[in-house]
């Protein structure tokens, strides 16, 4: 139950914050950023990345591979996939909004095409976490600070404050929705190999632009390398912990 609960919360805190608070510093999120994008990378490569290879070469006797293609044809599907549905986001998956206003600057409807294919992602990141607690929490630390991005820009464009709380709310379903379908249907765990290296190409895809992207001009500077080494140093110890 907690691994649901992490992942939704994280949303609709980022969701409160961002109504109530109103943070205005950019840079602020955009450290909060490259913490989570190094923090989700890490979590990739440390235990998802090692799991699905170990699991191709480890067929039991008697028992054949799902597939014949090999695990890394679907981590660039992955890659492709979230590349098609950035196409329809914008980017909203790393802190990049960019939706069609008025002459006033403001939204008067929810922006289904960001919407669709934001929660697509979200569901497609809910399959691996039954199998691992720790990305759950890599997860919940890559959607607080786009909840708040997201959150900041409908309210600055004088969108309906019900419609979006109507769409963070979907929002925060998603991951949960999509761990508890890994759970429940008997296809997806037939193939949670394949879709776990999907979601692998979509969180490579994602963390690292989110690093790369998260400062003007794609300089770095001492406070971004601090919370990309820090995001990599949690990573890293829970990881341990996990393994102990």
């Amino acid at each position: 139950m907690i691994v649901y609960l992490i992942t939704f919360s994280a949303v609709i805190a980022g969701f409160l914050i961002a109504l109530f608070l109103k943070p205005q510093k950019k840079t602020n999120i955009k450290l909060l950023l490259a913490f989570s994008g190094a923090f989700l990378l890490s979590l990739t490569v440390l235990h998802l990345l090692p799991a699905l290879f170990e699991d191709s070469h480890h067929v039991h006797e008697g028992e054949h591979a799902h597939s014949s293609i090999p695990v890394g044809v679907f981590i660039m599907l992955g890659i492709l996939f979230q590349i098609v549905l950035e196409f329809f986001s914008k980017g909203a998956e790393h802190g990049h909004v960019h939706i069609h206003t008025d002459a006033n600057n403001e939204v008067h409807q929810i922006p289904w095409l960001l919407f669709v294919s934001l929660c697509i992602h979200a569901l497609l990141e809910g399959f691996p976490i039954h199998d691992n607690q720790n990305l759950a929490y890599g997860i919940a630390v890559h959607h607080f600070p786009i909840a708040i991005i997201l959150t900041l820009f409908f309210i600055n464009a004088k969108m309906n404050k019900a419609m979006v709380f109507g769409f963070m709310f979907a929002f925060a379903l998603m991951t949960p929705i999509g761990t508890l379908l890994a759970e429940k249907l008997h296809i997806a765990q037939h193939y949670s190999k394949e879709i776990s290296a999907v979601v692998v190409g979509i969180l490579f895809h994602i963390s690292s632009t989110i690093i790369f992207e998260s400062n003007e001009g794609h300089k770095f500077n001492l406070a971004k390398i601090t919370m990309i080494v820090l995001g990599f140093l949690v990573a890293f110890l829970m990881e341990m912990g996990h393994s102990h």
